[in-house]
């Protein structure tokens, strides 16, 4: 797979991840999500979820298994989350690496392109998942308030770079 292929997310959403309409993955076959969860799940430095964003994450639990999936090493943070919404979670994932998310895979017993990984980042969430075969969904990181960050340099410099290298995002 190339670099190109790998920084490809299979869904470019420029919402939040509150603003994906849970129908359409299970129209395109998705029987499981991944989440990550710093910036996606949880403004930086926070704990407890934005209130649009559980109940985003309790309408997708009834509907779909959940594995929240995390570089941060706090398992008492990340814990705290997945406890709260009945989920089990991974920390320390070292993503882009496939060690971690081998492992949840065959937790999760499905095919590949079954599974959604959701996360706000091109270079460690979309190439984690594309290096499997997953279907990654790239969502706009949160703020304080659970809303779009407004300035966020991080995912638009990947953006960046990924369309220097040849990336079709869109």
């Amino acid at each position: 797979m190339t670099l190109r292929q790998l920084l490809r997310p299979d869904w470019l959403l420029e919402r939040t991840l509150v603003e994906l309409p849970l129908q359409e993955l299970l129209d395109r076959g998705i029987a499981a999500l991944v989440l990550d969860v710093d910036r996606t799940l949880l403004p930086r430095r926070q704990a407890s979820l934005p209130e649009s964003m559980r109940r985003w994450l309790e309408q997708a639990r009834q509907q779909l298994p959940i594995h929240l999936f995390s570089n941060n090493p706090s398992r008492q943070r990340i814990g705290r989350v997945a406890e709260e919404l009945g989920v089990p979670f991974t920390t320390s994932a070292g993503k882009p690496r496939r060690t971690a998310l081998r492992r949840v895979l065959a937790e999760l017993d499905l095919p590949a392109h079954q599974v959604a990984l959701i996360g706000d980042r091109l270079f460690t969430d979309v190439i984690a998942g594309n290096r499997l075969g997953l279907f990654t969904v790239l969502v706009k990181p949160i703020d304080p308030l659970g809303q779009p960050c407004q300035r966020d340099r991080l995912q638009r410099l990947e953006l960046r770079l990924a369309h220097w290298v040849g990336t079709s995002l869109g």
